[in-house]
Order: structure tokens, then C-alpha cells, then sequence
């Protein structure tokens, strides 16, 4: 069994902007190879884990999809031995000045993000955070040596290293979504010595940050008969809202809202309280902004549930997990895998766990 904390500060450490996944997808199909029947790629790059279950064909199958994909800085212009820089993902700017990263040109330099003095940026950018567009990333290098080195559209990724915080928490970049990677991982070694009835397809999906393309196209060219996002969900932290957060350390979410299934979320809700895993229930009333907006609308339409992990900070280089969460989510996963029996579907209705009362005041 992997030990979640060093493996998802691994995960960290490797980058993977959206729409250029290849370092991670490869780092993943090394850990993948001995969890799986097979391993194949998408043709845009999204990675496909099957384990077969011991139904005849046609047999059910199920989708996890956990985007792979993280957020980082693109060099737009190189001017006078600096880097000028637009986002890739969407990122908080308020927090990047200091920030330090890594350019991927010819070959990989530390760098700084910088902020001009105030006296030198137009006047409706002199007070409060300064706009991405004025940030500049410094290398130290001279003119000549960055001009031949870097040119615009070469990836910028974080540099800050996983940090080990109190109450079994983690902090650094890219836990939206290794975090969800890891968890999936782990779902994938608690399912090694069980018995299963159904396939599972493990993916790892790309541009979840930009395009969804990932989720569309595998789900189009697998065709599960459901389907599962595993993503990161809004940390609690003083004075953020109650009803759109949610604590660490307290469980993973259950999404509920038009992209889930309501048959779904009541199933793993009785499941999680069965085996005593904490949860909460995040209220999704319009698209979830994960891979099930994808999943859900594939072809004649996928039955769909969206499992998030709290993070803070989301969208910074300094996101902050419980790793407790992330253990439980991959837990809470593999059990509801392990009971899919051959009957499952014939008890699956829309209108019927609809109209149950799935959410407790």
C-alpha cells in the first residue's frame, strides 16, 4: 500500500499544465502498471487504468475520473531580460509576487515573480494587488542568454516544495487536483484483493482547467454506464461562507445538485455512513465546474457523482489538505466499487431518489 503523504508530495513536485500533461502521465503510469489489468492513452493524452470485473460481457463498468492537469503561468513576451506572463488555469494574483517557478525553455530555470515599484505601473494599478498583466518573472539572466533560451509559449510552473503543516495537513501547489490523483490511487490498491463484479476505469484526465476535453473524449470512447469525478472542493478558513465551504479534516464532499445523480449521492451517503467515514454534503445548484459537467452529458447521458476533497487556498501555490481526506475519499471510493452488483442498475431512478429528503437540514 502506498503511504499517501510522501506519494502525494511526489505528485506535487511534478509538473503538468493543462494541456501538456505528458511528466505526470507518465510518472502515473509507472504507479498504474501493477494496479491495473491495462493501461492505455487517450488520443489527447488522458490516461486509461482498467480493472476488469468477473461479469460475463456485455458487463457494467464504472468511470473515476480524476483530472491530472494543474494550473501554472505561459510566457507571452521576452523584453528586456524579463519575462512577461499570462495564466494557464486561472490563477489568484494576489499571491504571486515572490512566487517562485521554474521556465521550461530550451531548458528548465529557477525564476521570481516581481511586481514593478508602484511608481512605475499605470495609475489605476498603483494601490492593492497588482494585475497579472504587470507582473514580471526574472531569471537573472541577461538579455541575450533569456532571448535565446525562452521564447513565448514556454510553460511556467511552481516551485514551491510540499510543506508539512500541523494537524496532519500538507501545503504546496497542485493539490486541485493530486490530490485527488493520489486518492484515486489509493481507491485503486484498497481494490486489488476484491472481488469485483463490474470494470473500472481509472482515469486521468486532461485540460480539466481549460477545456473539459479530457472527460468528454474519454468518456465518449469508454462508455461507462456511470461515472464518478474525484476533484477538490473550497476549504473553510475565517470569514469565508459557511454554506460554500467546508471544513478540513471533516471528510470528503458529496456533490448534489443537477450534475449528480440523485440515486448516486443517496448510495454513497448510505455507504459512508455504514462504514462510519465522515462526509459532507456540498450543494452544487448549477454545473459542479468539474469533469461530471462532461461526464454526465456524453452520448445518451451518464449517471454521475462528484466526490471532492476540501482544500484551501485553491487556485495559489500554497493550497493546504488534510491528508486524512484524501485517505477517506479513496476509501469511500472502493467500497461503493466493491459492492456494484450485476442488479445495481435496475434499481437506479432519477425521480424516485429525487424526491427523497437526501439532504438533512
Amino acid at each position: 500500500m502506498t503511504d499517501l503523504l510522501p506519494y502525494l508530495k511526489e505528485l506535487m513536485t511534478v509538473p503538468g499544465l493543462s494541456g501538456y500533461e505528458t511528466p505526470i502521465r507518465q510518472m502515473l503510469e509507472e504507479r498504474w502498471t501493477p494496479l491495473t489489468d491495462h493501461l492505455s492513452v487517450s488520443r489527447i493524452g488522458s490516461l486509461h487504468g482498467l480493472k476488469r470485473g468477473s461479469l460475463p460481457e456485455p458487463k457494467p463498468s464504472i468511470l473515476l475520473s480524476a483530472h491530472m492537469d494543474i494550473i501554472g503561468l505561459m510566457v507571452t513576451k521576452v523584453t528586456q531580460g524579463f519575462l512577461r506572463v499570462t495564466e494557464v488555469g486561472g490563477l489568484d494574483p494576489r499571491v504571486l509576487p515572490g512566487q517562485l517557478v521554474i521556465v521550461h525553455g530550451r531548458q528548465d530555470l529557477p525564476g521570481l515573480i516581481v511586481q514593478p515599484p508602484p511608481r512605475l505601473l499605470p495609475s489605476h494599478a498603483q494601490n492593492g494587488p497588482v494585475p497579472l498583466e504587470y507582473l514580471l518573472v526574472d531569471t537573472g539572466l541577461a538579455e541575450a542568454e533569456l532571448s535565446r533560451l525562452v521564447r513565448s509559449g514556454d510553460l511556467i510552473s511552481f516551485a514551491q516544495p510540499p510543506l508539512e503543516t500541523g494537524g496532519e495537513t500538507l501545503t504546496g501547489p497542485y493539490l486541485d487536483n493530486r490530490a485527488s490523483i493520489a486518492a484515486l490511487t489509493h481507491c485503486l490498491e484498497e481494490l486489488q484483493h476484491r472481488p469485483l463484479a463490474w470494470d473500472v476505469w481509472a482515469v486521468a484526465t486532461v485540460q480539466e482547467e481549460e477545456t473539459l476535453a479530457g472527460a468528454a473524449t474519454s468518456a465518449f470512447q469508454l462508455r461507462p454506464t456511470l461515472a464518478v469525478a474525484l476533484d477538490v472542493t473550497f476549504g473553510a478558513s475565517p470569514g469565508s461562507p459557511s454554506y460554500r465551504t467546508h471544513p478540513l479534516g471533516k471528510g470528503p464532499a458529496l456533490g448534489w445538485g443537477p450534475n449528480i445523480h440523485p440515486y448516486l449521492f443517496n448510495s454513497f451517503k448510505k455507504l459512508a455512513e455504514q462504514l462510519e467515514i465522515p462526509y459532507q454534503t456540498e450543494v452544487m445548484p448549477r454545473m459542479s465546474g468539474t469533469d461530471a459537467i462532461a461526464l454526465q452529458i456524453t452520448a445518451q447521458g451518464i449517471p454521475t457523482m462528484v466526490l471532492s476533497i476540501p482544500v484551501r487556498y485553491m487556485h495559489t501555490p500554497v493550497e493546504m489538505v488534510a491528508i486524512k481526506d484524501v485517505h477517506r475519499a479513496g476509501r469511500l471510493l472502493a467500497e461503493f466499487i466493491a459492492q456494484l452488483g450485476p442488479d445495481f442498475m435496475d434499481t437506479i431512478s432519477w425521480e424516485e431518489s429525487s424526491a427523497q429528503p437526501a439532504i438533512e437540514a
